[in-house]
């Protein structure tokens, strides 16, 4: 077989495919209802921004980019759940995939939100948790493990689902 042989490269190159998909990692599997969130203290995560204490808090994570509509939508509705469960045990923390800063802080200083918001630079913890949308909220129970997800944000059905699935996690024991 000559060196110019059209068949030889892409043989090689299905080959070298092959060796570096077998090397990689299986995929985490998609955080569901029932599973444990991962922690969101995990320094391997490379979050940036400050979180605070949240072990044993009814949590709400969101996932929202600045070039999100849905996400600027669904913004207010979390600013009124902060204001009508956060006495009572609920946190919300806003997580941004925005790579570039400046979107993310303009973001931030146009709608303000009441709650805390960090950035997954390196998007560890939205690949971790397989986010197939933006936004997409995970509600977390006092014991850590999910009771709702919602994908997208679809206004008042939206806001109805989360407003029964927080008062069902801030009711458990």
């Amino acid at each position: 077989m000559s060196p110019r042989d059209p068949f030889r490269l892409p043989a090689r190159l299905l080959v070298l495919a092959a060796v570096a998909l077998a090397a990689l990692p299986a995929l985490p599997a998609r955080v569901a209802v029932g599973d444990a969130f991962p922690a969101l203290n995990d320094s391997a995560l490379s979050l940036e921004g400050r979180l605070p204490p949240l072990a044993g808090q009814v949590t709400l994570v969101d996932f929202w980019a600045s070039w999100c509509e849905p996400c600027q939508a669904s913004f207010p509705v979390y600013a009124r759940l902060h204001a009508d469960y956060g006495a009572r045990g609920l946190a919300i923390a806003g997580v941004s995939v925005d790579k570039q800063r400046a979107a993310y802080d303009a973001f931030l200083k146009r709608l303000q939100p009441p709650f805390v918001t960090v950035r997954d630079v390196r998007h560890r913890l939205a690949s971790t948790v397989e986010v197939p949308a933006m936004p997409t909220c995970f509600l977390i129970g006092r014991d850590g493990r999910v009771r709702f997800v919602g994908v997208g944000f679809h206004g008042a059905a939206t806001t109805a689902e989360l407003q029964r699935a927080v008062e069902a996690a801030l009711a458990e024991k």
